[in-house]
């Protein structure tokens, strides 16, 4: 089978490089149209390589590539508008959506839907909202993308709408059914309604949105913990 690939101004985000023998550096890149990609960068950590400056984190890019495999060469990369303006939270934050789609997507696998969410959570972030409701959007997101989208509005023993004034247990890859006690995996109906819309608007809707996603997310994410997630929390410990 012929792979071979000639990719010209591709809108693309830069997720994570790492050195690649001695003046190149191999660069995963979340693109529009043909999902997580891999491509090396050569001679960009000379001091004085023309790519060099475009290459940065959180920029909306124009990548160009060629190449067939897992791992193409990179021809080309501009510009196509400012960094975000990150610190703080919101610059790890962003670096936790990126560890997210490095460890959930699989190369070569589009989603053109998913890119546009990680632009405008980058613009969030950027902008200075709090960090907690872009990252759940994100995240319900990422799971729809997948294939690992969550049932929020059914209960699936009687098939009834969730009601807002019920509680409801939350069933891996099933759903909420109704019960009448507390617990790690239940949820007031109004917060499931909530996340389904993505109107989470309030510290308790948003609290019991990061419930329910971290145990879907940890199920996929298998054993090895996120690096970002512990230095977040680490931050919150210090403060």
């Amino acid at each position: 089978m012929n792979d071979y690939q000639r990719i010209v101004l591709e809108p693309a985000y830069i997720l994570h490089a790492r050195a690649y023998r001695e003046s190149s550096r191999i660069i995963d890149a979340f693109s529009e149209r043909y999902g997580r990609v891999a491509v090396v960068a050569r001679g960009v950590r000379r001091p004085r390589a023309r790519l060099r400056a475009a290459l940065q984190p959180f920029r909306p890019l124009l990548l160009s590539w060629s190449g067939r495999g897992s791992l193409r060469t990179l021809t080309g990369a501009e510009a196509d508008g400012p960094p975000a303006a990150l610190s703080g939270d919101a610059l790890m934050s962003a670096w936790y959506v990126n560890e997210l789609i490095l460890r959930l997507l699989e190369r070569d696998d589009p989603h053109p839907a998913l890119h546009a969410r990680y632009a405008q959570t980058l613009a969030e972030l950027a902008a200075e909202l709090p960090p907690a409701r872009s990252l759940r959007r994100f995240e319900k997101c990422l799971l729809d993308e997948l294939g690992y989208g969550l049932n929020l509005e059914r209960d699936i023993v009687n098939a009834q709408p969730v009601r807002p004034e019920g509680r409801y247990r939350f069933q891996f890859e099933e759903g909420p059914s109704e019960v009448d006690e507390d617990g790690d995996q239940v949820f007031p109906g109004a917060s499931l309604l909530a996340l389904a819309n993505g109107e989470l608007n309030d510290e308790g809707t948003l609290r019991d949105a990061r419930r329910l996603l971290k145990a879907q997310l940890d199920r996929y994410l298998g054993e090895r913990p996120l690096k970002t997630r512990d230095v977040l929390h680490a931050m919150k410990k210090i403060r």
